[in-house]
């Protein structure tokens, strides 16, 4: 198959939902592939197939886990998109490399600082409490020089703020600030739904 006809076979794929366990096996073996564009998508594929078969998807996770040192920035993003799809489904799964997602809060590319928070938004839906000593560095991102960072920032407030809103209450009045004078209009809107969540 030509990387054309193969991407298309993964977008019909996609779609079958109903065969994604058993072709967790065949998604991982393309991991290999020479291309980035289809070890991009099999990596996000990867993801959704773990957080809908979280038992399924451990024998993959290291193999997933491994792009998040890759030197193409779209393979970074994409597995740590996928940890966080993954740790939303089973934290266990991707427990052992979690501690090591933090610092991709300030890598340089900001597509990776927001597939950090991203990730982070997935894994604390159902696993908040590790998240009780990071909330600092959430807050440093609320600053980011990025806009779509500063826009997703205060997600992770609002998805821990409904969870628990004690670990939030410390940084109601810096989210408020940012509500009532940000130049964006987004980040105003994010901060907002933050305040409401953990109140």
């Amino acid at each position: 198959m030509t990387e054309t006809e193969l991407y298309k076979h993964l977008g019909v794929l996609t779609k079958d939902k109903g065969t994604w366990e058993e072709n967790i096996p065949y998604v991982e073996s393309l991991l290999t592939s020479e291309s980035v564009k289809i070890k991009s998508k099999a990596l996000w594929m990867l993801g959704e197939m773990g957080l809908a078969f979280p038992s399924s998807i451990k024998n993959s996770v290291d193999a997933i886990a491994s792009f998040r040192n890759s030197t193409e920035p779209i393979l970074r993003e994409r597995a740590i998109n996928a940890l966080g799809r993954i740790g939303r489904g089973c934290f266990n799964s991707v427990e052992p490399y979690w501690n090591d997602l933090f610092r991709f809060a300030h890598d340089e590319d900001a597509s990776i600082r927001l597939a950090f928070i991203w990730a982070s938004e997935n894994i604390a839906t159902n696993t908040p409490d590790p998240y009780k000593d990071h909330m600092p560095l959430f807050a440093e991102l609320l600053h980011d020089s990025d806009d779509r960072v500063r826009m997703e920032a205060p997600e992770i407030f609002r998805v821990i703020g409904k969870r628990r809103p004690d670990f939030v209450k410390p940084y109601i009045e810096r989210l408020r600030n940012i509500a009532e004078t940000d130049s964006n209009r987004v980040v105003k809107i994010h901060c907002q739904g933050a305040i409401r969540a953990a109140e």
